[in-house]
């Protein structure tokens, strides 16, 4: 089944549901996947995360109910999920710019959030170039931040902003003064591990450097990468997380590889002496199963 019939059949169980109960662990299960994958693979092809998308549809339609009913605001947000009038409010307010109450007066207007164009629509063009390689087991030390997906993409990039100006990274930055790893061959990585407690939607952010036998330091956490098949991607920084965005919405579904749901995503990091930020490259690892 490929990644249109999979997001395709997501959509149609959300639009049958949005007054109703919605989860992330039943869309993974109609897409075949793991939590991990699905979040990726949804918000690459529609451009919006999972969470988002449900909001926005079911303040779409609870919109619609007041402007045409005489439904009470308390109902209405009962009925779509959330737990508060305020919490409604906040949202509705976030999506249609005015409060519930001021849409029954008939003289304003309201924001409509489509339901989603699941095909894909990227159709030949460049692909993306790859190859496959395999990396035996190692050894992380760095520092790690857990984030659920949609928080990853409100405030991920920022929290690393700052954390790399911290004394912490420096740190962490001279016990391998640089120098790449024997195995990774990068001298600095951030490794995304899926979270196993199936019960919590998160992934823990590593921003890490090999370990080797003759660098220790207790004021890192640790953690072992397992032996792995990847398709490795390579880019500049500036356009790292447009290339990861196309790995999970173009090139799964063109090439027909599945995920390897039991490890982590890579990226590698090669920075380049005295040229500026953008210059720096990138190599993306994404662990595969191989296709027979």
């Amino acid at each position: 089944m490929d990644w249109s019939t999979r997001i395709r059949r997501v959509v149609e169980y959300i639009e049958g549901n949005l007054d109703g109960g919605i989860s992330v662990e039943t869309a993974a299960e109609i897409a075949c996947s793991s939590k991990y994958h699905f979040h990726r693979m949804f918000h690459a092809m529609l451009g919006v995360t999972f969470a988002d998308y449900v909001r926005k549809r079911r303040l779409t339609q609870a919109g619609a109910e007041l402007m045409s009913g005489r439904k009470k605001v308390t109902d209405i947000a009962s009925k779509y999920g959330f737990d508060s009038p305020n919490a409604f409010t906040r949202a509705f307010r976030s999506l249609h710019g005015i409060n519930p109450s001021e849409a029954r007066t008939g003289k304003v207007k309201l924001s409509i959030y489509k339901q989603a164009d699941y095909r894909t629509k990227t159709v030949g063009g460049d692909m993306l170039k790859y190859r496959i390689i395999e990396k035996p087991e190692f050894q992380v030390i760095g520092k790690a931040q857990e984030f659920d997906y949609e928080n990853f993409i409100k405030s991920g990039p920022g929290f690393w902003k700052d954390y790399v100006s911290s004394e912490e990274y420096s740190a962490l930055s001279e016990l391998s003064q640089g120098h790449c790893g024997p195995v990774s061959e990068a001298p600095l990585m951030s490794v995304y591990f899926p979270n196993d407690d199936g019960h919590r939607d998160s992934f823990s952010d590593v921003l890490c450097i090999e370990k080797t036998e003759d660098l220790n330091s207790d004021s890192f956490s640790q953690f072992s990468i397992p032996s792995a098949c990847y398709a490795e991607f390579t880019c500049k920084y500036p356009t790292s997380m447009k290339t990861n965005k196309r790995i999970y919405g173009e090139w799964f579904s063109a090439t027909g590889y599945e995920r390897d749901n039991r490890k982590p995503d890579i990226a590698a990091y090669f920075p380049i002496a005295f040229r500026p930020l953008r210059d720096m490259g990138i190599r993306w690892w994404i662990p595969i199963v191989k296709r027979n």
